[in-house]
Parts: C-alpha cells; sequence; structure tokens
C-alpha cells in the first residue's frame, strides 16, 4: 500500500497505512500533525491543514478501521464502528469521505478517546 504513519490519540497509540492516493500523498506531506479530536459514534475526526475535494475513493459507507478524509470538513476521520448515520451494522459517514488508509491492528481501542483529546499523526520511524 502506501507509507506508515504513527496515530496518538488521549491514551491510545496506533498505527496505519496510508495508501498511494492523492489525497493520502497530501496528508503525509503536512505531517507531523497535531489536533483536537471530536467524535461522532464510533468515529473520531479532527480538522487537517490539509484541502482536498472529493475523489473516485469517496463513498459514505465504510469498514471497520478505515481511514477517511472529509472534504466539506478538511477532517481526518478514523472509523471504529457505527455512527449515528448508520443503518443496522453498517459504518457510514455524515457525507463520502476519500478512503486514504486504514489502521493496523485493533481500531475499537479508539472508544477510549474522548472529545478534546489531542491527536498527533506522525511519519513511523
Amino acid at each position: 500500500m502506501g507509507e506508515r504513519i504513527k496515530i496518538t490519540a488521549g491514551p491510545i497509540v496506533l498505527e496505519a497505512e496510508l495508501g498511494d492516493t492523492e489525497t493520502a500523498r497530501e496528508v503525509i506531506k503536512a505531517l507531523p500533525i497535531e489536533s483536537t479530536a471530536q467524535t461522532w459514534g464510533d468515529e473520531i475526526y479532527f480538522t487537517i491543514p490539509v484541502q482536498m475535494g472529493r475523489d473516485d475513493t469517496a463513498r459514505d459507507v465504510v469498514g471497520m478501521g478505515e481511514i477517511g478524509y472529509w472534504p466539506p470538513g478538511r477532517a481526518f476521520c478514523i472509523f471504529f464502528g457505527p455512527t449515528p448515520a448508520s443503518e443496522g451494522n453498517e459504518i457510514r459517514a455524515a457525507s463520502a469521505v476519500n478512503i486514504i488508509g486504514r489502521v493496523l491492528g485493533d481500531p475499537t481501542v479508539l472508544k477510549q478517546v474522548k472529545d478534546g483529546d489531542i491527536v498527533r499523526l506522525e511519519k513511523k520511524d
């Protein structure tokens, strides 16, 4: 796939892999990034200094552990379960996100992250 990054969100440290898409490359160029976590159901999202439009990976329904970029909010989104927009067991974003990568390991540990926690994205050593 692409480049590995480290995500520190409140008490949680995870590794993720970003794909080889234009949006993912722009995120990698902007690293390191520090922001404030917001939660929406089982999704963490936060504003990042990247401005991109929707691309051909964009979709509303995502998979467990997928990472998306939400163009309307210039937000990095990590999905680990249903959101308020979900129907049944699906994981649904508020609107289409560009799929830029996925968490390596168990993304459900992100349930421990609270609104207002500091989130840091950096290149993996």
